[in-house]
C-alpha cells in the first residue's frame, strides 16, 4: 500500500510518496497525482521518493506518465530523495534524480 500526501510552496507542488510501489498502488496514486497536477496547475511537480521502500516497472510507469502530464500543463517534474535501490531502476529507465551527484538542481 503506497500514499501521498502533498504540499505546495511558491509554484512547486510537493508530493510526497511512501510505502510500496506497485501495480495496484501505482494505479491509485496516478489518480491522486493527476488531480493535483489538473487542479493547481505548478510550474514543478516534484517527487520526493523518500518513504518508498520497493518500486516494480508499475512506479517507472507512474514516473514517466506524470511527466508527459506536467509537460503538457507547461511544467516540468523534479524527483528528489530516492533511496539508492530506487535510483539504480530509475537511472536504467533514464530517469534522473536532481539530488544525485553532479545533477544538482537539474529538472526532468
Amino acid at each position: 500500500m503506497a500514499t501521498v500526501t502533498f504540499s505546495a510552496a511558491d509554484d512547486l507542488l510537493y508530493a510526497y510518496l511512501a510505502g510500496e510501489i506497485d501495480h495496484d498502488a501505482a494505479q491509485n496514486l496516478r489518480i491522486q497525482l493527476d488531480d493535483a497536477l489538473l487542479t493547481r496547475t505548478p510550474s514543478t511537480l516534484v517527487l520526493d521518493l523518500g518513504g518508498v521502500g520497493f518500486m516494480d516497472s508499475s512506479g517507472v510507469g507512474l514516473i514517466l506518465g506524470r511527466q508527459r502530464c506536467a509537460r503538457s500543463l507547461g511544467g516540468t517534474l523534479r524527483i528528489q530523495h530516492a533511496p539508492e535501490q530506487l535510483r539504480r531502476v530509475l537511472q536504467l529507465a533514464g530517469i534522473a534524480c536532481a539530488d544525485e551527484p553532479g545533477r544538482e538542481g537539474q529538472e526532468e
